[in-house]
């Protein structure tokens, strides 16, 4: 029986395992205050607060009160949270990789590397069933770095006691893929129909 050139799989979550969209929830905020769209985006999807967020360094609490107050909205947090978390959705190339990563779990570890907040944790993590297929889940917000910090690569390679070498990783960011690699971790953008089969060539 020939050896996996790899021992474990690590994977992204958005925009691999489950597609998002942030200009879904924008386009309802627009609603709710005077802001333009570029305003919204920046504060409630590219900001320093959602950095520190999505590092655990400040709760839900604080980071939707903080929101609300910066964009000047008349809306309570109960109503805020579900426009929140309605940015995601399954495409056909999700479940592929879906379908295909629960196969893969028979020849290797899964380990999985998001860059994410609690509320959007909460909210997906019964949603979908390949998460009880992971081995390790590595979500930025309780280890306290994002991706392509090597402080969470570390973590995710100490959660499974492997080498980086032993590693594939799938993430739909090239640039993360390029961070990875200098830190001896191999691996493939996730950004396409043609990327998943040159994927499945590598590990099947």
């Amino acid at each position: 029986m020939t050896k996996n050139k790899y021992e474990a799989i690590f994977c992204d979550l958005g925009n691999v395992l489950i597609n998002f969209d942030h200009r879904i929830a924008v386009k309802k905020i627009l609603t709710k205050t005077k802001k333009n769209e570029h305003d919204i985006y920046q504060l409630f999807f590219d900001s320093g607060i959602t950095k520190d967020y999505e590092e655990g360094k400040i709760s839900s609490l604080y980071f939707f009160n903080k929101v609300r107050d910066s964009l000047n909205l008349d809306i309570d947090n109960a109503k805020l949270l579900p426009i929140w978390n309605d940015i995601f959705f399954e495409t056909p190339l999700n479940k592929k990789i879906q379908a295909f990563l629960a196969e893969a779990k028979e020849k290797y570890k899964l380990v999985m590397i998001s860059n994410i907040n609690e509320t959007h944790w909460e909210f997906l993590k019964n949603k979908i069933p390949i998460f009880s297929k992971f081995d390790k889940l590595i979500l930025s917000y309780e280890v306290g770095f994002r991706k392509p910090a090597k402080e969470i690569y570390d973590a995710a390679l100490e959660s499974v006691k492997i080498a980086p070498s032993e590693v594939f990783y799938i993430d739909d960011r090239k640039d993360l893929i390029e961070a990875a690699s200098k830190f001896g971790i191999n691996g493939m953008a996730f950004d396409e129909e043609e990327a998943f089969r040159k994927i499945k060539a590598q590990l099947e």
